[in-house]
């Protein structure tokens, strides 16, 4: 040996991330969330909302979940060929397309690589889509709440492959049928549809 040091990738690759210089395996562009502009924190309009996959047995299969802020409005996402990034783009764009543009104002998500074509997503779709810091699920908190009410229809550690978009549909209708405390006790349905209206009224 001529006595140079011999320095593993793995060690690179750590002091690189040290540095700042970003992870190969980073999403790129990504716009932080305490830029989310205000009337999405304030929940006083329709159209801002927050998203997250629901993963079922050995990451094999997932369902997008969405969740509107201000009327916990659910809308699920069906997954049928997979959730890795191609999957997903397309998915919401097909999914969310129906949607009034007023009510595709922003998507707030985590950093999962599912979500790597964001830009895309926002052209094809018009959300403005900002992500969450690392390991911080309470920015997105109306989402992971839901989720938990999901999972009394989805357990974990089971498969969701064999749901149809039917299924979804009938989930999505139940919950945004149950009444919620947060609104008095009003129905995220009702909350949607009077936006709905008094946006058709502009």
């Amino acid at each position: 040996m001529n006595g140079s040091r011999r320095t593993s990738s793995r060690g690179a690759a750590c002091r690189h991330q040290r540095r700042g210089i970003p992870s190969k395996n980073a999403i790129p562009n990504m716009r932080p969330v305490h830029t989310r502009p205000r009337e999405a924190e304030d929940r006083r309009r329709a159209g801002h909302w927050e998203g997250d996959p629901i993963v079922g047995k050995a990451q094999s299969s997932a369902i997008g979940t969405l969740v509107d802020r201000a009327t916990r409005y659910v809308r699920l996402i069906h997954l049928p060929g997979g959730w890795k990034a191609p999957q997903v783009r397309d998915a919401l764009v097909e999914q969310t397309g129906h949607r009034p543009a007023s009510l595709r104002r922003t998507l707030t998500w985590d950093q999962g690589r599912e979500l790597y074509y964001h830009e895309e997503i926002e052209d094809l779709t018009g959300f403005r889509i900002y992500f969450c810091d690392p390991h911080s699920p309470w920015q997105r908190g109306t989402n992971e709440n839901t989720n938990g009410l999901l999972r009394e229809y989805f357990p974990k550690g089971t498969s969701l492959a064999h749901y149809t978009a039917r299924d979804l549909a009938q989930v999505e209708r139940q919950l945004n049928e149950r009444p919620r405390r947060v609104l008095a006790d009003r129905i995220p349905a009702e909350a949607m549809r009077r936006w709905s209206r008094e946006l058709a009224y502009r």
